[in-house]
């Protein structure tokens, strides 16, 4: 019988790493590897949304963007966003699943909400996924982590973006956007559902040295000068 298991659909013996026996106590490759802060551009992540083209999928893509740039989140707490945890009046957004099983309130840009309404997903139901499968046999499925990834990456591919793009890089974004547009340290903090302020940081290392020289260099001379009581 096993081996039997050990091959495909047209009798070729499969490879000992498709199986899920091989990946037992390994650690992924990528675990613990820190990729450098280098958030997409505006008009990067508008042409990916726009490179989504029209139709149910490129709806459902697009909607994910925004909640990941405008509002965040990390994939996994979008993927188990419900259609009742969106409240675009208020501009809010309830993440029932946060790290560590931790639950937040969130805030969303401005009009925003409309964007990733469920409207593409055909039947509506408050306690489905938002984000789900929209056909095939896996139908009305949470949407894969690993699907939303590839589609991503293959999007951006598309669209002429030669830098890395994925879920967390939009999470990125929305974090050092904050900083520039001066929203204090510790509500980007809470917006992000980081533990300590050391995290928060590291997701603003995206903000090169000309902005930091720049942001320096306009401040305004103090009123008394420096040399000012000082015996020179």
């Amino acid at each position: 019988m096993s081996s039997l298991s050990n091959l495909d659909a047209v009798g070729r013996r499969r490879s000992p790493a498709t199986t899920a026996e091989f990946h037992l106590g390994r650690a992924p490759g990528n675990k613990a590897m820190r990729y450098p802060a280098d958030p997409p551009r505006v008009e990067e992540i508008v042409a990916v949304m726009r490179q989504a083209g029209s139709g149910v999928h490129g709806d459902r893509a697009r909607g994910l963007i925004v909640v990941l740039w405008r509002a965040g989140l990390r994939i996994s707490e979008a993927l188990h966003l419900h259609e009742s945890d969106l409240e675009p009046c208020r501009g809010a957004l309830l993440v029932r699943e946060g790290k560590g099983g931790r639950r937040r309130e969130v805030g969303m840009t401005t009009g925003a909400g409309s964007n990733c309404g469920p409207g593409w997903a055909g039947d509506l139901d408050a306690y489905r996924p938002l984000f789900r499968v929209i056909d095939g046999p896996t139908r009305g499925r949470p949407w894969a982590a690993l699907a939303v990834r590839i589609q991503l990456r293959r999007l951006a591919a598309e669209s002429g973006i030669r830098r890395r793009f994925a879920p967390h890089q939009l999470r990125h974004a929305h974090a050092v956007e904050m900083a520039r547009e001066g929203v204090p340290l510790n509500v980007i903090q809470r917006q992000l559902g980081h533990a300590n302020l050391r995290v928060t940081s590291i997701y603003l290392q995206g903000i090169d040295s000309a902005e930091i020289i720049n942001a320096v260099h306009a401040r305004r001379a103090p009123l008394m000068p420096a040399s000012a009581g000082l015996h020179l």
